[in-house]
């Protein structure tokens, strides 16, 4: 029975403190009460995690839609996502080298059309694994951070900034309540010890409230500034995503050009690139294979390979690059299949194997 009582008790305390907080932010919306304002510093944290918030929610969207352009199946893979289940989908790419091994399959494979339909519609499938890759790479090393900083880190702002409303709402109605005891107080004739015993409970539920409020402002503090600080990781997880996008479109000219070479000395099916525009031959020309006859041997183990793209070198041990030149690699018996080493004069280092086009 006293635990019911209790319950009853504290239920109806917090009813009251919850109708308390109603009233008194209705009758600041309607010019009724006075509100604490909260000092400069707090407002200006509060409005630059407001930004930080909003950006980072659209940067996840618009990379999201990047990713994957139909609303429809995005929308699908969140909901596999929660459900934790996975769903292996084609890209468009993949979809329409299906279609051209497919045609070239019904056409006859015995006409040169249909060879080279099967050749690019081979590549498309390649560049569409290459997209899986890419997104599942940005997916684990930008999306999920950010949804995770958005849903931990950010939610716990919000929470606490939530707090800190409630305790400045607890405070001004401690302080109307206060004034309007005083004012009673003072209206009376007679020193009633009820009156004086009310007055003194308001003041001490203002000062406790004003304590409670103050605490709070501290602890949001901490927390909005803790923000700011996690945007080191955030550039991290950005550089993450620009170097899978490099490898993507690295390797998508690496299959172009593997592609292309492939169709000039098919069955004289003529090149591609004598039907484009001069300037685009032009660039072609410079992707060319060097004549052999012009180059010197080189020792068993090395090859010679073209740069498609500019590289940095990341640390000491690699070799930053240019695209064009031509360079000679190896690959050591104890170096990974996806790196080789490179020589340019005396230089030597480490590049990444989806930045050259092997010529020998």
């Amino acid at each position: 029975m006293d635990f019911n009582l209790k319950s009853i008790r504290g239920f109806a305390t917090e009813a009251a403190t919850a109708l308390s907080r109603v009233v008194q932010y209705s009758e600041e919306k309607l010019g009724f009460s006075e509100k604490t304002e909260l000092d400069s510093r707090l407002e200006h944290l509060l409005k630059r995690v407001d930004a930080v918030k909003a950006w980072t929610e659209a940067i996840v969207y618009k990379t999201e839609s990047v990713l994957q352009p139909n609303p429809g199946a995005r929308v699908e893979d969140f909901i596999y996502e929660k459900l934790e289940k996975k769903k292996e989908r084609s890209r468009v790419v993949e979809q329409l080298g299906f279609d051209m091994i497919d045609a070239a399959q019904e056409f006859g494979t015995d006409t040169q059309y249909s060879r080279a339909l099967i050749k690019v519609g081979q590549t498309q499938q390649k560049i569409g694994q290459s997209e899986k890759e890419f997104i599942r790479a940005s997916y684990k090393g930008f999306i999920q951070p950010l949804k995770k900083f958005l849903d931990e880190d950010m939610r716990n702002v919000m929470k606490e900034r939530k707090v800190l409303e409630t305790k400045r709402l607890d405070l001004d109605a401690a302080k109307k309540r206060l004034r309007k005891a005083k004012t009673v107080e003072l209206q009376s004739n007679s020193k009633a010890d009820l009156i004086i015993q009310e007055a003194f409970q308001a003041e001490n539920e203002l000062k406790r409230a004003n304590e409670e409020f103050n605490q709070q402002v501290e602890i949001t503090k901490l927390l909005l500034e803790g923000i700011f600080s996690s945007q080191v990781n955030h550039l991290r997880f950005l550089g993450e995503f620009v170097e899978a996008q490099i490898h993507f479109f690295a390797k998508c000219h690496q299959h172009m050009c593997d592609l292309q070479r492939a169709l000039a000395t098919s069955d004289n099916i003529s090149s591609p690139s004598s039907h484009l525009p001069s300037t685009v031959n032009l660039n072609l020309d410079n992707l060319t294979s060097p004549s052999d006859e012009t180059l010197p041997p080189l020792p068993v183990g090395k090859k010679r390979a073209r740069v498609l793209l500019d590289y940095d070198a990341q640390n000491s041990n690699e070799l930053s690059m240019q695209a064009n030149e031509v360079i000679t690699v190896s690959h050591p018996s104890d170096m990974e299949p996806e790196w080789r080493l490179a020589e340019r004069g005396v230089k030597q280092g480490r590049v990444p194997l989806a930045y050259l086009e092997i010529l020998d």
